[in-house]
Order: structure tokens, then sequence, then C-alpha cells
């Protein structure tokens, strides 16, 4: 069995170093926050003389705080690669949110407020009340920074369409549906559901990945947390991404954290294109070594995609990103060998966290990281 035959990657968020996220605000930086900005440069072999004068300005300009942001991509980066993971990402230090970012980049959409996602996290919700198009590309910009600071694989994560249009109010398409009544109503009013959706999948996501597939992007993940929330919309959703990258060629992936999967079946067997499904399972999970199904209660979901034969691989969440206990890499090597049993072939598995790192301290996410390498290379010697 050759070197690095779990592929591991990161899922999408790490948190923003305070200085990063002063600097955006318009805060003083302190000497905790400087030496914060020296603590994880060092232990990341970065050369940051040019960030700490930026850090000691008294009235740092635009480009100053755009420059310092950019430097928050080579922190993030670089914690990835000293953690030894395969394919890597900036964590999102270029973006504000993932749906207010994307939504802020586009026509047909005004904001309404703020509204509660989950824990203490809040977005601006917006209402569509035109037909979606791009403002400017979403993520083109981020992908050359990153391309100038690693060499190794990029996965650039994408807001997905189905979540977009879920997570917005429709005021445009389904105001047909709401001046008519009776059973004619609720068929306009699912015709103008599937209209939005498909729409957004159309004119804002599969653009988007067009130009990033142009300027040398190779895998996209279609992130699609909304993906389930409405049962009988399953499958849609399924639609709405087969439209994404309808004629596109790449490697392409759904992340959906956060979900009931039984709620996929048989539904993602129409799905086209899909080389990998990540998914959260470690937060179900027992913390007790073994590969019995006893000992590893999280993954049960994976014999659905056996007996269903999915072919696509899996992006196996083995880290819990709720939670500070840090796994073992023998905890995640059982977790790697327990999934290989169940699907019967070791290369669909790929470890991931259950979902982003942005709830942990980078300290936190470092070590699980590390351990989820670790464990991934153990579960390797043991295939051998």
């Amino acid at each position: 069995m050759t070197k690095n035959y779990f592929i591991t990657h990161e899922i999408g968020s790490l948190a923003k170093p305070e200085w990063r996220v002063k600097s955006a605000l318009g805060k003083p930086i302190g000497q905790s926050e400087i030496n914060e900005a020296v603590l994880w440069a060092k232990t990341l072999s970065i050369k940051n003389d040019r960030l700490l004068s930026l850090l000691k300005k008294k009235n740092p300009s635009q480009k100053d705080k755009s420059d310092i942001k950019k430097w928050a991509s080579v922190y993030a980066v670089g914690l990835l690669e000293k953690a030894g993971v395969d394919v890597v990402y900036d964590g999102e230090q270029q973006r504000s949110e993932m749906y207010q970012y994307a939504v802020n980049r586009s026509f047909g959409f005004v904001f309404r407020g703020l509204v509660r996602s989950f824990d203490n996290k809040y977005y601006q919700k917006a209402a569509c009340v035109g037909k979606p198009r791009i403002k400017k590309p979403w993520h083109t910009d981020e992908l050359k920074l990153l391309q100038n600071i690693t060499n190794k694989r990029i996965k650039i994560p994408i807001t997905g369409a189905y979540t977009i249009a879920t997570w917005s109010f429709d005021e445009f398409y389904a105001r047909k549906a709401l001046e008519i009544g009776s059973k004619k109503a609720l068929m306009e009013k699912e015709k103008a559901r599937r209209a939005f959706v498909l729409d957004v999948a159309r004119h804002l996501i599969r653009p988007n990945i067009k130009m990033l597939l142009e300027k040398g992007a190779t895998w996209i993940q279609i992130d699609e947390p909304a993906a389930t929330t409405i049962p009988s919309e399953v499958l849609l959703f399924v639609e709405s991404f087969n439209e994404s990258v309808k004629g596109l060629k790449g490697e392409f992936s759904v992340h959906i954290c956060f979900s009931d999967y039984n709620l996929l079946f048989p539904h993602i067997e129409r799905m086209e294109n899909c080389s990998q499904y990540a998914l959260e399972l470690s937060n179900r999970d027992s913390i007790e070594l073994g590969v019995s199904d006893s000992k590893r209660p999280g993954y049960e979901i994976l014999k659905q995609f056996k007996k269903y034969k999915i072919k696509s691989r899996i992006g196996l969440g083995v880290i819990d990103i709720h939670s500070d206990f840090l796994e073992s890499p023998e905890l995640i090597r059982d977790r790697i060998l327990y999934a290989s049993k169940i699907l019967g072939d070791p290369k669909l598995i790929n470890p991931t966290p259950d979902c982003g790192l942005r709830t942990r301290t980078w300290k936190v996410a470092y070590h699980k990281l590390s351990a989820m390498v670790q464990g991934a290379r153990l579960a390797e010697n043991s295939l051998t």
C-alpha cells in the first residue's frame, strides 16, 4: 500500500486570529495579539517581520488591513501543512461567513436582518427579490492567493445552491403562488421553489465554479448544510447539485453536516459527478478503541452507502469539532479501519474533521488535525 493512501483534508473553516479580527474591525491591536502572531510564526516556521510591522501601525491603511488578512491565510495554510494534512485550504480567512459572503457578491438579494444559525452564531438573512446573478466572482482572488502560498493541492469550498435558497426568503419566485388560492397555489409554490433553487444553481453556483476551474482549481467542495432540512426536498437538493456541476470538468464533492443522513437515500443514487460525500460522524461515535459495530456506532450510516452501492468516496468525519477532547491517533485509526471494513474498499475513505474547526482554538485544532494525519498513517500500516 502506497504512502498517503488515505487522503486527509480539512472541511472549511478555522478560527480567525485575534489580530486579523481586530484589524478588520478597526480596533487597536495589543501586545497579546502580537505575541500570538510571534508564537505561531515560530511554531509554523513563518517569517513574519512584515506582518509584525503592520500590526504595530497606529493608523493602518485599507491596504495594510488587506495585507493583514492575507497574512491570516499564510498562517492558516501553514497550520494545516505543519499538521501534515494532504489537501489544504486557508480556513475561510478571506471570508466573513459562508452565506452572507456569497449573497453579498450576487445580484437579486436584499438583506433583511440577523437570524440565528446554531450555537451563538448568527447570519444576515437575505430575501431574493429578483433573478440571481453574479455581481463579482466569489472565490477566484482567494484561489490565486492560496496558489501563491502553497504547493499542496487546494480544495475550495463553495456554498451550495440549495442552502443559499433555503436560508433566504423568497419574495420573487413565490409571488404568483401567493396571489392565488386552493390546490393550484400549492402546485405553483412547488414550481416556484424549484425554479428558485435551480436558478441559484445555474446562475450563481455553476458560473462561480466554472471561473474557479478556469483559474486552476481542481477540487471544489459544495457545502450543503441545509440538504436534509426539508425531507420532501432532498431530491431537489440532488437536482441542484447536478445542475451546479453540469457540463463542468473537475472534481466535485459535497459536504453535509449535522443532518439525518438516512434521508439522503435512495435519492443520492441520482447524484451525478459527485466524487465524495463529506459527513459529520465522529461526534455520534464512542471514544473507545475497536472496530466492532458496538465500538463504532457513529459510522452506522456507512452501511446505507454500501447497500445502495454508492461508489463515491466518503469524507470520513473522524474529529469532533464541538469538543476540545483530543482524539488519539489510535482512535482515529480504528474509525478509519471500521469504515474501510464496512465499505469494503479503503480507497473510498478520506479522513476529515466532522466540519469546520472554527469552533476550536488553533492549539486544539492543530492537535486534532495532527492526530487525524497520524491516525490515517496508522490505518495504512495496519492494512499493509
